[in-house]
């Protein structure tokens, strides 16, 4: 498995998502917030050469973002 192709495609669906996502309420607005920290983290240890790190920032925010769905704490449009 490339790690990083992998993980690039991982941020890339998840930033789609973002772009339809409506929150409910402030707790919502500070799990966006910290997906979007990861995010940047992972922007931050891929551009260094650091994949794996890249790699649990990745599945941090996608981890934050499917709990906050589930629990009705996000909307999709």
């Amino acid at each position: 498995m490339d790690i990083e192709k992998e993980t690039s495609k991982w941020i890339k669906e998840l930033r789609t998502k973002l772009e339809k996502l409506s929150v409910n309420d402030k707790k919502g607005e500070e799990m966006l917030d910290n997906i979007k920290a990861y995010i940047s983290d992972y922007e931050y240890f891929i551009e260094k050469g650091d994949l794996i790190r890249g790699f649990e920032c990745a599945v941090w925010a996608t981890a934050i973002f499917d709990t906050c769905r589930k629990l009705g704490v996000f909307r999709i449009k």
